[in-house]
């Protein structure tokens, strides 16, 4: 399948729980990732307006910005594209229209198929591995993710407990494809790790006395 739109290998997935900024974790991306903006809980006005502090991170480290929601409200903030829930597949053709990187969720067979017929470019599969934000979900475990994966068509990026070494070990496993990975928990351990790090270094007489 030749995508429309060549798509980041590493994303990041907003979440309302995190404790470090979401545009902190963004500025900590390797260059060239993508972030999934959720935060629906926000106000338009507030979310609005983190959007528009990643984007800034954005063009600094040329990361791509997805918008959770409808394409005229992606296209009109700036975002590069929408993630569309399932229950808004049917606004795809819109989003295709509009020049727009379209990705979806898909957490079982008949999801997937409606990501193929809808032409995602990147298609997030879930859960792989165990994990924090959907605790009650069972992991699909790498067969049935690369059969969900194959089924759906565009890029698949795999999301669910995932971390760099369990990123390295689907790709060994996924014979004729080229996943990308997705997570929360793991970059905010990485930030938490490097913000540790600079604290500690703060801390230490020789290193203020330079």
């Amino acid at each position: 399948m030749v995508l429309r739109h060549p798509l980041p290998r590493q994303w990041l997935f907003s979440d309302e729980r995190l404790t470090v900024g979401i545009a902190r974790l963004a500025a900590t991306l390797p260059p060239g990732s993508g972030i999934v903006l959720r935060h629906d809980s926000l106000t338009p006005g507030a979310r609005w307006r983190l959007l528009r502090r990643l984007m800034r991170v954005a063009r600094a480290r040329s990361l791509t910005i997805l918008l959770t929601g409808t394409p005229d409200v992606a296209r009109r903030w700036g975002a590069d594209g929408v993630h569309l829930r399932q229950h808004d597949a049917h606004r795809a053709a819109q989003a295709h229209r509009l020049g727009l990187i379209v990705t979806m969720p898909v957490h079982d067979a008949r999801e997937a198929r409606r990501a193929r017929r809808a032409q995602a470019d990147g298609v997030f599969t879930s859960p792989l591995y165990p994990t924090r934000s959907h605790p009650d979900a069972p992991a699909l475990g790498p067969a049935a993710w690369l059969r969900l994966a194959r089924l759906a068509g565009g890029q698949p990026i795999a999301l669910g407990g995932m971390t760099p070494a369990r990123a390295r070990q689907l790709g060994r496993q996924a014979s004729g494809i080229k996943p990308g990975w997705a997570a929360i928990d793991a970059w905010e351990e990485k930030a938490a790790k490097r913000l540790t790090r600079r604290a500690g270094k703060l801390r230490d007489p020789q290193i203020r006395s330079c």
